[in-house]
């Protein structure tokens, strides 16, 4: 828990779990991580940003590099106007070659590892030369799939966060923090 107050408009549905400033510092260790794995590869790296979610996420990650890295964007949505996980949509896939290339996948947080994994499937159809995932947030309670998260932000309760990209509804997004709905 955090002393992080919740914006005035969510003070009755919502409490603080991450601080910004905790995330910002996260996110800067991630980047540290992530560049010295890296390190030693030829070309950039090519970050798969799973949209709209992962989207703060990745580019404050992307900052914290000191490596090269290229953007691509996938899109999938499992979660509609509610707080239960339904039918897995994917729209959007990698535009880019990634044959040869060196992927991280990137992820705001992992639930029942479905997404991702359907994701990650078809990421390897492409045949990089590697594929890892970095992770916002873990919450292992809700796994129905198996996930290896190579880069993981924080592990949470089973509880529906927004802010810092993630949604309730499209709303939210802008949240410097992570918050509890109610």
């Amino acid at each position: 828990m955090t002393d992080v107050m919740a914006p005035p408009a969510l003070k009755r549905t919502a409490r603080a779990l991450i601080s910004a400033e905790r995330i910002a510092k996260r996110v800067q260790e991630l980047g540290e991580q992530i560049s010295g794995v890296y390190a030693d590869i030829d070309t950039p790296l090519v970050l798969v940003v799973i949209l709209k979610g992962a989207t703060v996420f990745a580019a404050d990650l992307l900052r914290s590099l000191s490596i090269p890295a290229e953007l691509e964007f996938v899109s999938a949505a499992s979660y509609g106007s509610g707080t239960t996980p339904g039918k897995l949509k994917l729209a959007h896939m990698v535009e880019g070659p990634l044959v040869g290339r060196h992927v991280l996948l990137i992820e705001d947080i992992i639930d029942s590892g479905r997404t991702v994994s359907a994701i990650a499937r078809y990421l390897r159809r492409l045949k990089p030369a590697s594929l890892r995932l970095a992770a916002l947030l873990d919450r292992p309670a809700r796994r129905e799939v198996e996930v290896e998260i190579d880069f993981t932000g924080f592990v949470i309760p089973d509880k529906f966060v927004i802010g810092y990209g993630l949604d309730y509804a499209g709303l939210y997004r802008e949240l410097p923090g992570i918050y509890v709905l109610s």
